[in-house]
């Protein structure tokens, strides 16, 4: 085709290093303001690959052959959900030691877009244009015992029903990349029984940690689909993202933390009226002086059916993973090789650098809260973050920020600590009268709550200490944390005919 002709018949549209040639009628689905995702998912399939990739390879063809060439190219990709090609192209030429990407797409239009820009981009030798069910090629790999390295599910929507499938035909050890963008039924209030139909669960319905409640109810989904296969999960990274969520998954063959799988699921009692959470774990581990585990059911919580803080009525999310999100020597590479490449390519690469540094940087604690929703509770100014974040820290506790949303905190420590910070906020620094406050209301309930208080011959102090100024740093870092100004292209499109 000759450039007059693309360009009369098709808008040529260029993100990283490939140029796609977009139809005027645009009768396959592109989202400009995904290169984040796109940008995010080449830097990270390249951390899997020196991290983990080469080592397997190296040692598979050792035991196959006295001669092994490092240099040759053995990422194998499936990019289930194709649309215009643009990722599997840019999978194809940014990527080292990629051998083969299939592109793979249900529709005739989305496929013939695919055949045409593989071609514009002279990519034909790695990239496979495929049209199929998503499931039956995984499955059909499967049965053919022709497992993909790497394997990409972005969906308009939920992945749910490609994880099975998925889960099957990944090579050992490979990397799973899974979008989400229904955060309507992840996050939102309106779809709980839809939630648990998919997802195996039930969504944190009006509460700020809703987003990271999101992650954990798809990697619960995921982790429960893999055990069945005695496959175990390991989150590397974790990211809730504008209008949804995107998780880069290890995925292994091992019987043994499949074992672990319940104690690593929980329940999460939260409440009506002031939000506090407590999670409840499945199942119990148990490291008996040998080294070896024991497993066992988990003891039951305290919480009763109306918070122990405020009376209001508590109501139960999940079950959903409560492991670790992240993992630091995967982010710690994926900033390494982000640090490497060019503004002009990777346009969002100073974002991947905010957002993966508040990733990195977060603790293990499940949940967060925000300071200024706790505040609105008890009636009373917002608290600068650095004092609440130093009185945590002079208690003996952990704290960070998140990259869900900004200026939450994330800690180990109880609510019941937590709001005890926050009356000693009150009476020492606002001075507030709790006479005036009205007796039905939830903080007046938490400041008249005597059982409200920390631990026996603790004092809460405020003074700034190393945690403070610790995440006082990571906050004024010049780095960009969320979306800056939407596009006229902005939020999720509608789903293509």
């Amino acid at each position: 085709m000759s450039e007059q002709e693309a360009l009369g018949e098709f808008t040529p549209v260029t993100e990283g290093s490939a140029t796609i040639l977009f139809p005027k009628k645009e009768d396959v689905f592109y989202n400009p303001v995904q290169q984040f995702n796109r940008d995010l998912s080449v830097l990270s399939i390249r951390a899997w690959s020196e991290l983990y990739g080469d080592a397997l390879v190296s040692k598979k063809r050792k035991r196959d052959t006295d001669q092994v060439d490092s240099d040759k190219p053995y990422i194998s990709i499936l990019e289930a959900l194709s649309a215009s090609g643009l990722r599997a192209i840019r999978y194809a030429k940014e990527i080292p030691k990629v051998s083969s990407v299939v592109a793979n797409d249900f529709s005739e239009d989305a496929v013939r877009s695919i055949v045409r820009n593989v071609e514009h981009n002279n990519v034909s030798q790695v990239v496979k244009p495929n049209r199929g069910d998503a499931n039956a090629v995984m499955h059909e790999s499967n049965f053919k015992g022709k497992h993909f390295n790497v394997i990409d599910l972005d969906p308009y929507g939920t992945a749910s029903p490609f994880i099975d499938a998925a889960i099957q035909s990944i090579g050992e050890d490979g990397l799973l990349l899974v979008t989400c963008t229904d955060l309507a039924v992840l996050a939102g209030g309106g779809y709980p029984e839809k939630c648990f139909a998919l997802y195996g669960g039930s969504a944190m319905i009006n509460h700020d940690a809703s987003h990271e409640a999101a992650l954990r109810l798809v990697l619960g989904m995921i982790g429960n689909t893999a055990a069945k296969y005695r496959k175990s999960i390991e989150p590397m990274l974790c990211l809730s993202i504008d209008f949804y969520v995107r998780l880069f998954i290890k995925v292994k063959t091992s019987p043994i933390e499949v074992k672990e799988l319940a104690s690593k699921t929980g329940s999460v009692y939260m409440c009506s009226g002031c939000g506090a959470t407590e999670v409840q774990p499945l199942g119990k581990v148990t490291v008996r002086d040998n080294g070896s585990k024991k497993f066992g059911l988990a003891q039951g919580s305290c919480v009763g059916s109306h918070c122990s803080y405020c009376g209001y009525v508590n109501h139960v999310a999940g079950p959903m993973y409560i492991g670790k999100l992240q993992n630091d020597n995967f982010i710690s590479k994926v900033l390494e090789l982000n640090e490497k490449v060019d503004d002009e390519t990777y346009k969002t690469r100073k974002r991947i650098e905010g957002m993966l540094t508040l990733a990195k940087n977060e603790i293990e604690a499940p949940f967060y809260f925000k300071p200024e929703k706790v505040s609105s509770i008890l009636k009373f100014q917002v608290p600068p973050l650095k004092s609440v974040i130093a009185a945590l820290g002079n208690l003996g506790y952990d704290a960070s920020l998140t990259h869900a949303i900004p200026s939450a905190v994330k800690t180990n420590a109880p609510w019941r600590v937590i709001w005890a910070i926050f009356k000693s906020y009150v009476v020492e620094k606002e001075q507030k009268d709790i006479s005036k406050m009205n007796e039905n209301t939830a903080g007046y309930k938490i400041m008249t709550n005597a059982d409200v208080k920390v631990d026996d011959d603790a004092k809460v102090s405020f003074e700034l200490n190393e945690l403070s100024k610790k995440v006082e740093k990571l906050r004024k870092l010049k780095i960009i944390r969320y979306q800056e100004n939407p596009t006229k292209n902005w939020g999720p499109k509608g789903k293509p005919k």
